[in-house]
């Protein structure tokens, strides 16, 4: 497992109770970064891509936007109020094909140096949250698969040089994955923690 430590838990959790032994390495930290106060009142939507995207908006927003839309079900959960649109595929492509035109104002908050989907396709305000830093650890376990639930998180782990096959949460870490000549034992159909312990199970049957 390579997503942070304080993140693992509920997966760690549901892989151990199907019988997997779970060893967690981190490959990413997340870092807050960007204004400390976000004024979302005169938006017609915010949008968030990840949970650590719809936490720190959480944490600092001011005002309420007139409508939110959270790519998925865990970043749903992360925010402080119930959003209007989780579209039925969780990417930026799913969500764009499920909200209304025209959308108005719309803010895009998320990662530094996030797909620009959004951005363009919308004409979207960017205001980036929080930082990845992808780490490099000295060891890393032995194991038979390596689950991989960001681009990042691929891009590290291709830089250890290893070559166990991985589980993918989507398209974006495949694609990051491929780039890097790692072997795709199994993607997420859906992508989020349930779609990951589906995908483990499938690429260990």
């Amino acid at each position: 497992m390579t997503r942070p430590r304080e993140q693992a838990g509920a997966l760690v959790e549901r892989l151990e109770e199907l019988g997997h032994e779970v060893a967690v390495c981190p490959l990413i930290a997340i870092e807050p970064a960007g204004p400390e106060e976000i004024d979302v009142s005169g938006y017609d939507w915010v949008v968030v891509t990840s949970a650590n995207g719809a936490r720190e908006l959480a944490r600092r927003t001011r005002g309420r936007p007139a409508r939110t839309a959270a790519i998925g079900p865990a970043t749903a959960a992360a925010l402080p109020f119930d959003p209007d649109l989780v579209p039925k595929v969780s990417t930026q492509e799913g969500l764009l094909a499920e909200l209304p035109r025209p959308a108005g104002r719309v803010l895009f908050a998320g990662a530094e140096g996030a797909r620009r989907l959004l951005v363009d396709e919308l004409g979207a305000d960017f205001v980036p949250l929080y930082r990845t830093d992808e780490l490099h650890p000295n060891a890393f376990p032995n194991g038979d698969l390596v689950v991989l639930a960001s681009a990042s998180a691929a891009r590290a782990y291709a830089a250890l040089g290893r070559t166990i096959p991985v589980v993918s949460i989507g398209p974006e870490t495949t694609a990051e994955a491929e780039r890097a000549g790692l072997r795709i034992a199994a993607e997420a159909r859906m992508h989020d923690l349930e779609g990951l312990v589906h995908a483990v199970g499938e690429a260990t049957r």
